[in-house]
């Protein structure tokens, strides 16, 4: 499909100059195929680094201009190839460039294909907190090839695996049931990973389309993120930590939570946790490498969360496999003491 990227363009936006934001670890796979396929219409492209630690302003404002520099005009093109990071600041990027430049999504990472290519999220990271500057800004489309997955990182794949086991988790027990028990085929690719593929793109689509800009059930979509993002922040955006496995284990504390406040029954909470650490995923702050958040380092990093209104932090929690809700009167007494036995 990378192979027919520039037809496909035409054929839905028109001919327009392309620009293409990517990574070093992209470019070496999938760089050449995609300006081939975009041919006269392919303007240049910029390599950044690859890592979270790209998503921030001093990676921002040299892209911006050197956007400008290739000169970029409101009615071209830029274009996203690879994972979420480049998603999100090529997005960015091209929601402020020139108060608005359309972009399009080549997703190179399961986590990507399942989840930040969809819904129109764009942002970067500051040390406060993952994605506090960003924008609500939609791509024109998205090409999702699953054939460039084979070129993923085992530990890149099992990664973005998580988003695809919260789908379920939030809010299609059946889903969860049939990942249970196919996951093995996910990882070998076949029709299982684009069934996973499929249902985890229509499920976040419908959950967008009912709430583009996060008012209300959108926020479902952040089960384990409130964590997952605390414990990113603590652990610097760095290959420590891939976002996918910070996700995994805010998911599993988020059942343990709910599990502990007598929302969720134990026996959920522990099948959730199986199965994450079946398929390799961390589910324990303790598995970090190398030193070890404290609770009030994560409760200092949870207050600078997006989803906090009035002082007040946003859980997502569950009452059960596919039962995620959203939870705004989490005692901070209790949490503080969960985050503590957590963190020991």
């Amino acid at each position: 499909m990378l192979e027919q990227a520039g037809v496909l363009i035409s054929e839905r936006l028109g001919k327009r100059k392309c620009a293409i934001v990517t990574d070093v670890n992209v470019a070496s796979f999938h760089l050449e195929t995609l300006k081939q396929a975009l041919g006269e219409t392919a303007a240049g492209e910029i390599t950044l680094e690859p890592g979270e630690g790209t998503k921030s302003f001093y990676e921002l404002g040299p892209l911006c201009e050197n956007l400008l520099e290739m000169g970029v005009e409101r009615g071209d093109l830029v274009i996203a190839l690879g994972g979420g990071v480049i998603g999100d600041i090529a997005g960015f990027a091209a929601s402020i460039l020139r108060r608005g430049v359309s972009f399009v999504q080549i997703p190179t990472s399961l986590l990507a294909q399942v989840d930040s290519s969809v819904g129109g999220k764009t942002g970067i990271n500051t040390p406060q907190g993952k994605n506090l500057i960003g924008a609500f800004y939609q791509p024109r489309l998205v090409i999702a090839d699953t054939s460039l997955l084979e070129t993923l990182p085992d530990r890149q794949f099992r990664a973005g695996y998580a988003e695809v086991a919260k789908y379920g988790l939030l809010g299609d027990a059946d889903f969860f049931e049939w990942l249970e028990q196919n996951w093995r085929g996910v990882f070998a690719g076949g029709p299982e990973r684009l069934h996973a593929i499929e249902m985890s793109c229509k499920a976040k689509a419908a959950i967008v389309e009912t709430d583009e800009h996060e008012h209300g059930d959108r926020a479902l979509l952040n089960l384990g993120h409130t964590f997952g993002h605390a414990l990113e922040a603590f652990a610097g955006y760095s290959d420590r930590l891939f976002h996918g496995e910070a996700i995994s284990i805010g998911m599993a504390m988020a059942f343990e939570l709910s599990n502990e406040v007598e929302l969720c029954a134990g026996q959920d909470a522990q099948r959730a946790i199986r199965h994450l650490e079946g398929v390799g995923l961390p589910t324990r702050s303790d598995q970090i490498p190398g030193d070890k958040p404290t609770p009030d380092q994560l409760l200092s990093l949870m207050a600078q969360d997006k989803k906090v209104q009035d002082g007040v932090l946003t859980f997502i929690l569950t009452r059960g496999i596919g039962k995620a809700f959203v939870e705004r009167g989490v005692d901070m007494n209790k949490l503080h003491d969960f985050l503590t036995r957590k963190c020991s």
